[in-house]
């Protein structure tokens, strides 16, 4: 091919190539730093897009696996705020029962505390029934265990239901302190009553503990995770935008080059002159 042609002009062609394949690298990066990632499609990296898009499936699913977690310790929460209530309230009705055995007491004091029993025992049926989250209540008769869905792979954490209106039914049983015998009576099913509810309670501690450390070690995943899909698609800005100013400068050479090369035509012409 002749060096110097008015049909091809070789260096220009060069050229021209040069500043294009200067242009796409400019536009690799300047994508880079306007997402901040390296890596936004198959096209990009097909292996690490793959990777990245299982790794984006897993972070979602922590996100459901802690929403689940958030609902079984709103549960939790609400049930032991009301199995607190009752434990505080049987402290109470145990002293009213105490007093009903003072065989000292009047018929008229005694009428008095059976009807003070009476009204707290009939709190605690209130209190059972108020300790509903989101339509569950673990501590009514009947009630059964919450399975949460503690990990990814669907496993699960039960969260044990406790039945305190069975032990409530016995207490309405015995609510009528008119003598020093029936206060007795109602004694020993208080007591029998506060066993339960301290066990209710340790039950239910020891289900939060578990729920609650579960909660920590998904957030841990959760944040090792998203740790791990950075490093493999989270471009390197202070490394990108250097490499911005220097395919810049690139690009300005090229263009001069470019430049040159289309006026060269123009100095066979003068030949002709």
């Amino acid at each position: 091919m002749p060096v110097n042609s008015i049909n091809t002009n070789t260096s220009a062609l060069v050229a021209l190539q040069a500043l294009n394949a200067t242009n796409r690298e400019l536009d690799t990066v300047q994508d880079r730093i306007s997402t901040g990632l390296k890596v936004t499609g198959a096209v990009d990296d097909a292996s690490s897009f793959s990777i990245a898009q299982g790794i984006r499936s897993d972070l979602k699913s922590y996100a459901a696996v802690s929403q689940g977690i958030s609902n079984a310790k709103g549960l939790l929460t609400v049930t032991l705020a009301g199995v607190t209530t009752i434990s505080d309230l049987l402290g109470d009705i145990k002293k009213k029962v105490i007093e009903g055995m003072n065989p000292a007491n009047t018929s008229q004091q005694q009428a008095i505390l059976s009807a003070d029993y009476a009204q707290l025992v009939a709190q605690i049926d209130r209190l059972i029934d108020n300790s509903t989250y989101n339509d569950r209540n673990l501590l009514v008769s009947g009630a059964t265990d919450v399975n949460v869905i503690s990990n990814i792979d669907g496993a699960t954490i039960p969260v044990r239901a406790n039945d305190l209106m069975t032990g409530q039914v016995d207490l309405a049983t015995n609510t009528n302190l008119d003598d020093v015998a029936n206060a007795t009576s109602a004694l020993a099913a208080i007591n029998t009553y506060i066993g339960t509810v301290n066990t209710v309670l340790g039950n239910l501690g020891a289900d939060s503990r578990t729920i609650s450390y579960q909660d920590q070690f998904i957030s841990v995943l959760d944040d090792a995770t998203t740790t791990g899909l950075g490093d493999i698609v989270d471009a390197d800005l202070a490394k990108e935008s250097a490499r911005l100013q220097a395919i810049q400068v690139k690009q300005q050479l090229g263009t001069q080059t470019l430049s040159i090369a289309n006026q060269r035509p123009q100095v066979i012409l003068q030949l002709f002159g």
